[in-house]
């Protein structure tokens, strides 16, 4: 295959790279992390500055954006843009560190790899910094291997600078100046090694009785100049120079980072662990997974691409020691760090993503030693092994694309669609709730109405008493309050915002956008109309009685029921409760299911012989008419069947009339 060829191949794979990362790259909403991105960006280069200093991220990624933001301007397909493209430059880099390091084919498979993987491919996609922290850690391995190669005043600054900006990008860059330590290490020690054989050769010389007298005249100068009181050639002047090289532009490096290393840090040293108590072997299953494949990867097996990797730890005739390890090093040494550390959850993979281009570069270099194996006899059943290997990988890859654009599971939580049906759907009067406060930022960029927005809990939470006082306050001043939950467990960890509202006000419904949920509420009017029921669910439960705002509504009114519920023994299962509206033929109209207390009050909770009172509320959108209200209980757990009440499945309320 030509050279030519060979570049073609290598354009149409970074041709592929950019045609997944920008399709579809405005189709979903911005979620809470790329609101408060967006936000960064519009302040000043200090404010930004300043705000950083509070959060888990250093500064650098948001002031590129910045700038990037007033080139091309703050659409989502636009701001996007800059990790899309960061995320094609890293492909490339994939193809040029394989060729370098173990030839063509290797770094046509690690670009491959490296194009198609979904783990990749989602941060690509994302307001964040993560595809701009896996092209530095690229681009410094690239600076690393020149250096190496021909170290140099030029390229020890190149590789500083890069560091550099790596370090202002994220706080797991260390991982990958270790991994280059690591790599530097071994390049020195094989420099020192080789100096050594040579030197050897120079000092037998130099001690012989019948060296030539030009060549000993010459070498004892050499001798003299470097090192005037040995006797004999010294190894460690030949690895003094590079290694100061490489002091020097780690020394750039801290002095570039200087003005921000006392706030990491602090931020460092200070910022709880996320990670939770997955077992490190399960950690690190589905963090090689989602480095070979994608984070859409499932249950793939690993045994292919794993021999693959085997295969490319060979050491082949005349090859340096280092270049094997480079690869190995970029993709374990941060991953090792990740799950030694206690780090690991779901979410916090993507601060290794840059190992995996180190991992697609150690598959690309098994397939090469495969490819090119020296043994001519076995050649054949070698390259029919490499090409049906890297098919089975790169075919695997394809498969598990079509869900990251497609499945719900992986779409972002769509803060777009919650502003729309607020916007639709709010009234003069009305109030929104962000619970948890962070969420404010990517809420702002789409929502453009006037009604208040009370951020809650307010600050960093803690308080539960002001938190409590908040929402009290807010339902004082609404007639409705639009609620969007997420992140609730880490900023509102005893559900205060919650609980307040389903003891002060009557849940309308709610509806789920990814993982975050809206619900709406209706605060509390007077219950005039009590009704004693008695009704015996199944053998265990009674509702004990009900209470009614009214009887008949106007159009957009809101039905407010209050059930009082008990238990004649502790219950083992779980029931929702459905209220339901059926027209005058008996065809359900409109419903409310939730579990009792908005799923605070599940029923297995229930203490025998004590009430639970249960809130629920029903918007009235329906033409003029006689309706009956039903209600019932079912259990969450499939078939989900209804409870038996007197003759059938549900008791009727009482019949409302909408005028």
């Amino acid at each position: 295959m030509t050279r030519r060829h060979l570049w073609l191949i290598a354009l149409l794979i970074l041709l592929l790279a950019a045609a997944l990362r920008f399709y579809n790259l405005g189709a979903q909403s911005f979620w809470n992390d790329e609101g408060n991105s967006y936000v960064q960006a519009t302040r000043s280069f200090a404010e930004i500055a300043a705000n950083a200093a509070r959060d888990i991220h250093p500064p650098g990624y948001y002031w590129l954006l910045a700038i990037w933001r007033v080139l091309v301007g703050e659409t989502e397909f636009a701001l996007r843009a800059l990790s899309a493209f960061a995320s094609v430059i890293s492909v490339a880099l994939a193809y040029v560190v394989g060729r370098r390091l173990s030839g063509q084919l290797a770094g046509l498979t690690a670009a491959l790899l490296t194009a198609i993987n979904t783990f990749g491919l989602y941060y690509a996609q994302e307001t964040r910094m993560y595809a701009l922290l896996a092209l530095w850690g690229a681009a410094g391995f690239w600076a690393l291997i020149c250096f190496c190669e021909r170290p140099t005043w030029r390229r020890a600054l190149i590789l500083g600078v890069i560091n550099a900006a790596g370090l202002w990008t994220q706080y797991a860059y260390p991982f990958l100046m270790l991994a280059q330590g690591v790599v530097t290490l071994l390049w020195l020690v094989q420099l020192m090694r080789t100096e050594v054989k040579g030197l050897r050769t120079e000092n037998t010389l130099l001690s012989s009785d019948n060296a030539i007298p030009d060549i000993k005249t010459t070498l004892t100068q050499q001798r003299f100049s470097l090192s005037p009181q040995s006797s004999v050639l010294s190894p460690y002047h030949f690895i003094l120079s590079p290694f100061l090289l490489y002091v020097a532009a780690n020394l750039l490096t801290i002095a570039l980072y200087a003005p921000w290393l006392p706030t990491a840090i602090q931020q460092i040293t200070t910022w709880p662990n996320t990670g939770d108590q997955t077992p490190i072997l399960e950690a690190l299953g589905i963090s090689l997974r989602w480095l070979t494949f994608g984070l859409t990867a499932g249950d793939l097996p690993l045994a292919i691409p794993l021999i693959l990797v085997l295969f490319g730890l060979t050491v082949r005739r005349r090859e340096s020691i280092w270049r094997l390890a480079l690869p190995a090093a970029w993709a374990l040494i941060p991953l090792a760090i990740f799950l030694v550390a206690g780090l690991y959850r779901p979410d916090n993979v993507k601060v290794i993503i840059a190992s995996q281009i180190g991992l697609a570069l150690m598959i690309g270099r098994g397939v090469q030693v495969l490819w090119s194996f020296e043994v001519p006899r076995r050649r054949v059943i070698t390259r029919i092994a490499a090409g049906a290997a890297l098919m089975w990988i790169v075919g695997t890859g394809i498969n598990v694309l079509p869900p990251l654009y497609s499945d719900p599971a992986y779409q972002r939580p769509d803060y777009r669609g919650i502003t729309r049906l607020i916007s639709e759907q709010a009234r003069a009067g009305d109030a929104i709730i962000l619970d948890a406060p962070n969420q404010a930022e990517v809420f702002r960029y789409y929502f453009r109405g006037d009604l208040p927005v009370y951020p809650l809990p307010p600050g960093l939470g803690g308080d539960d008493a002001e938190t409590r006082a908040a929402v009290e306050a807010v339902l004082a001043d609404a007639e409705r309050v639009y609620v969007v939950f997420w992140g609730e467990t880490e900023r509102d960890p005893q559900r205060v915002v919650e609980t307040t509202l389903d003891a002060n006000a009557f849940e309308l419904g709610d509806t789920w956008y990814g993982d975050v949920r809206l619900a709406r509420y209706v605060t509390a009017a007077p219950l005039p109309i009590e009704r004693e029921s008695g009704a015996q669910f199944g053998d265990q439960i009674t509702l004990e009685s009900y209470a009614l705002n009214a009887e008949t509504f106007q159009r957009g009114d809101a039905l407010q029921i209050q059930f009082t519920w008990q238990t004649a023994a502790p219950l083992t299962t779980r029931y929702k409760v459905f209220v339901q509206i059926l027209d005058q033929t008996g065809v359900l109209v409109a419903q409310r299911d939730s579990e009792p207390g908005g799923g605070l009050a599940i029923t297995s909770t229930w203490t025998p012989d004590q009430p639970v009172t249960d809130n629920h509320a029903l918007l009235i959108d329906l033409p003029p008419g006689a309706y009956t209200l039903i209600a019932g209980l079912y259990s969450t757990e499939a078939p989900y069947a209804r409870l038996p009440v007197a003759d059938g499945d549900h008791v009727i309320l009482t019949t409302i009339t909408v005028e």
